[in-house]
């Protein structure tokens, strides 16, 4: 996903969820996804539905067109960075902060924030005192380097503004502050292979292949490790009737990003209650962050048309709509290789 489209010069911060690396990923994981669907639907209708695999919109817009009664939510745990950083970038407890984000899923932005004491707004501090905050942020491997082999330790960079290259210029120049760092939100823009943190990135990556290859027990695999409380805040909320708000779901955009059509999976605040799962409206958008919101609607509506028609066409002009692909041969190429290549898992496009 990343190395063939870099053969044909094809730049990707990541390819994961977007660009072609998100493209051949959807073309390979909906299919079996849509066999899910179709079983539930044939067997428990009303169940609901809880999608955690990426790419998440793309996965999300595409069940959703061919199952619209299916009872779908996408969750990610990306905007839990909110309650993470907010109160020390305001040096307030979160307790007094009320703040909304939203947008596409590894795409989405803080949309407006406010202290609850007095009501005011809090984005201009934010705005103010954000970049000294994540200055003093050189890395972002806390997590895991305690249990990381010394001789890799050492190979990690520290760096200011760490993964966070592109976030820094998103907040800059757009005034808004991405919810992801530089690995996720930059698989969606063309230039931002410049702008990104590449070697944080690549600390990430060789640090999860050290983690994810490390023995762990059963016992610890059973027990979790507590970042499922999204969850379990939407399970016990639906089956408890306990209404809560939940940061961000994904969900059909029926009403609540104006900027982006209906037909399309959007990432917005939700309300969760007995009743079932209802998205918090959140009108129009900046314009800079709604164009490149825009950028990926055709994107992901190709992707969703290649799966659902098995279209090789539709497949290529995903491609050659993606703001990250930079020329049509390069396009082809890497279509034709990755057909070659992935022919077990893309062999029903025709």
């Amino acid at each position: 996903d990343w190395h063939i489209p870099q053969q044909y010069g094809i730049r990707q911060v990541y390819g994961e969820n977007g660009g072609p690396g998100g493209l051949f990923h959807s073309l390979r994981i909906i299919p079996p996804i849509l066999d899910i669907s179709g079983d539930i639907m044939a067997i428990c209708p009303d169940a609901w539905v809880l999608n955690f695999s990426n790419p998440m919109s793309r996965i999300c817009t595409t069940v959703m067109r061919k199952y619209p009664d299916l009872k779908l939510v996408g969750i990610c745990h990306e905007v839990a960075s909110l309650p993470q950083h907010l109160p020390h970038i305001l040096e307030t407890p979160l307790s007094n902060l009320s703040f909304q984000a939203g947008g596409l899923n590894h795409f989405s932005v803080l949309l407006n924030i406010h202290y609850k004491d007095s009501g005011a707004d809090a984005y201009p501090d934010v705005r103010a005192k954000a970049p000294a905050y994540f200055e003093q942020t050189t890395n972002v491997l806390g997590w895991a380097l305690p249990s990381m082999p010394p001789e890799h330790v050492a190979t990690v960079g520290h760096r200011p503004w760490a993964e966070r290259g592109l976030f820094r210029v998103i907040l800059e120049r757009f005034g808004y502050l991405p919810i992801t760092v530089d690995s996720h939100f930059g698989e969606y823009i063309q230039w931002a292979w410049e702008a990104a943190d590449s070697e944080g990135i690549l600390d990430f990556f060789r640090t999860y292949q050290i983690w994810v290859a490390q023995k762990v027990s059963e016992e610890t695999l059973i027990k979790g490790s507590g970042d499922d409380w999204v969850t379990s805040q939407v399970l016990e909320s639906i089956a408890a009737n306990r209404p809560t708000e939940v940061l961000a779901l994904n969900l059909p955009n029926r009403g609540l990003i104006d900027d982006l059509p209906a037909d399309i999976a959007v990432e917005v605040p939700a309300i969760v209650d007995g009743s079932g799962v209802r998205g918090v409206a959140l009108g129009r958008f900046p314009r800079g962050i709604a164009g490149l919101l825009r950028n990926q609607v055709a994107v992901h509506d190709l992707t969703a048309e290649a799966v659902l028609n098995k279209s090789k066409a539709a497949a290529l002009q995903a491609l050659l709509v993606d703001p990250v692909v930079h020329s049509v041969s390069a396009a082809e190429q890497t279509l034709e290789m990755m057909l070659r290549v992935q022919r077990r898992w893309l062999g029903y496009l025709q």
